[in-house]
């Protein structure tokens, strides 16, 4: 490779890595899963993202069947890019968990979770 080519690889590169640090934080994971159904009683809430969030600004609330919102506090053992939160979900019928993280690089995301209660 010439030091032309080689040069020009490297710009490319730097150009490119702005954009990619510059990403929304995006869920790769999460429990409950959207869509899934689950049995009434504790549930062990965990939501993993791409990048580095602030859990201090983020939050997590759950909406029941009913509409009921219960603002849910974040365990003490969630990380740079997972927030966890304990919950009670009693109704059987769809619950909405609702998050909103803040980035490390300074970008609100937000979004529902989706899931459903089985009759007991």
């Amino acid at each position: 490779m010439t030091v032309a080519r080689r040069a020009f690889a490297v710009a490319c590169v730097a150009i490119a890595l702005p954009r990619v640090a510059a990403a929304h934080a995006v869920i790769t994971s999460a429990q409950p899963e959207h869509g899934s159904t689950i049995r009434p009683g504790a549930v062990a809430i965990t939501l993993s993202y791409n990048a580095r969030i602030d859990r201090a600004r983020s939050q997590l609330t759950l909406m029941s069947p009913a509409g009921h919102a219960t603002a849910l506090r974040l365990r003490e053992d969630s990380t740079v890019s997972v927030l966890r939160a304990d919950a009670t979900v009693d109704q059987p019928g769809q619950w909405r968990l609702r998050w909103q993280v803040l980035a490390a690089d300074g970008h609100i995301t937000r979004g529902d979770i989706l899931f459903r209660v089985a009759a007991s």
